[in-house]
């Protein structure tokens, strides 16, 4: 292992915050819109989406493994890890595109549709996602300056964020003129080549600068899977994994269902781009404040506060009128400022894990730490979704008409209920861990003695 402490240029630090620029361009096509693509456009059924957007990220358990080994074995002139978003920009970019299409098919064909078009897009944004999201822990060692990579990640993953809450329902309007079923294809042809294009300069702004090369014949001679499941010996990733998968749940259920409340509870379907908007700019600061915040607050510190302030937010609107727009527009905006402390944070702390599990169990499994770390995130976004439309079908939910009390009180409990219980969970399980920035410094000299 490297011992330096290798200082990232800013350069390096934008083109890898492109890369999830690139990944969240569909992440948050599929959080903020897909639901209601899926029960308004297309013509599912709100329990037909919620199972298909759970039985596809279901598959990912199988896959994301799989990758994750892959692309720890992979060794080329660009190193492990690149090779991947150097390959797959392009197909990532199609497959963007051909899951927002409505086909001319019957219900059946529609359904058959939907499952193979997001299931591919699903395999794809797992192959060129574990390999990105395991870039950043080869490009530095430091834990603060993986910090702060992470909040130049998450800021640029937040900006793909505001551009596609604001754009996307302006775009399908432009292209759809009324037509929504041609409105979304069209807007994500765009959407879909600006992914690939970010995906492209993220590979040709960053390196690998550590190496796996201590358990290169090791790891090229044992099992993916044995390798996965060595992972469950790290405590400490378990509670980083644990803590990400209701975290995703979080986004995955607020996100699904904020087109239905700002549609339906508030009544005004014409405030949702800037509703998300303004949500986005939080975001975006959010990330932003995570670098200087945490040069200051030990990042754990810095993270329970975060969450305290996310279960206060959300609390709120169960006591805020549905006519005072600005008190909820304010403080959904305070919710995902604080949201988006917890996330780069969370990321970095993945990466503090990979090094104690050298110190563990032995040995340094880069990716594949990734790659179980997203298996938990698309868990719990894949739940997250299938809650929502799960919980909209058995408050009675009818597509396109005005909902009734009891159907308001279930956008609301999947909008903020279930939120504030995810994150209640989350500041329980934080309290496990214990790889403050000290001690993996400790791990990391501990580490070079051995070497």
């Amino acid at each position: 292992m490297d011992t330096f402490i290798n200082k990232l240029s800013i350069k390096e630090k934008l083109g890898y915050g492109l890369g999830d620029t690139a990944s969240n361009i569909v992440f948050q096509m599929v959080a903020n819109f897909m639901l209601i693509f899926y029960t308004d456009v297309y013509g599912l059924s709100a329990a037909a989406a919620g199972t298909l957007l759970l039985s596809v990220r279901l598959f990912d358990g199988f896959t994301d493994p799989i990758m994750g080994g892959i692309a720890d074995r992979t060794r080329t002139r660009w190193g492990s890890y690149r090779p991947y978003i150097l390959f797959l920009a392009l197909p990532y970019g199609l497959l963007a595109c051909l899951a927002f299409i409505t086909p001319d098919f019957d219900s059946t064909g529609k359904l058959i549709y939907a499952y193979v078009t997001y299931g591919l897009l699903m395999t794809c944004y797992t192959a060129i996602n574990i390999p990105y999201g395991a870039l950043g822990g080869v490009m530095a060692s430091d834990p603060k300056e993986r910090t702060s990579l992470q909040s130049y990640r998450f800021a640029m993953a937040m900006a793909a964020l505001v551009v596609i809450v604001w754009a996307i329902p302006r775009l399908v309007e432009y292209f759809g003129q009324g037509e929504d079923a041609v409105g979304y294809p069209l807007a994500m042809i765009f959407m879909g080549s600006l992914a690939a294009v970010c995906f492209l300069l993220c590979f040709a702004m960053t390196k690998e600068t550590l190496t796996n090369e201590t358990d290169k014949h090791e790891r090229s001679t044992q099992s993916i899977f044995k390798d996965f499941f060595q992972l469950f010996k790290n405590d400490q990733w378990l509670v980083i994994a644990i803590i990400s998968l209701a975290t995703l749940i979080l986004i995955g259920i607020r996100a699904s269902v904020a087109p239905h409340y700002i549609k339906y509870y508030i009544g005004d379907e014409d405030l949702l781009s800037n509703f998300l908007t303004l949500a986005a700019v939080g975001s975006v600061l959010g990330a932003i404040s995570t670098n200087f915040l945490s040069k200051f607050i030990e990042k754990k510190i810095l993270f329970q506060v975060a969450l305290v302030v996310v279960i206060i937010s959300h609390s709120l609107f169960y006591v805020i009128d549905s006519n005072q727009i600005a008190l909820i527009f304010v403080t959904y905006f305070i919710a995902n400022f604080a949201h988006m402390i917890i996330t780069p944070i969370m990321f970095s702390m993945v990466a503090d894990t990979v090094d104690y599990g050298v110190e563990k169990i032995g040995k340094r499994l880069t990716a594949i730490t990734f790659s179980g770390h997203l298996l938990a995130i698309k868990f719990g976004f894949a739940i997250g979704g299938a809650l929502a439309g799960w919980i909209l079908s058995a408050y009675d939910y009818i597509p396109n008409q005005v909902q009734t009390d009891h159907t308001l009180s279930g956008i609301l409990l999947a909008f903020a209920g279930i939120p504030i219980i995810c994150t209640v969970v989350c500041l329980v399980v934080i309290s496990k861990y214990r790889l403050t920035e000290l001690e993996v410094k400790k791990i990391q000299l501990n580490l070079a003695e051995i070497k």
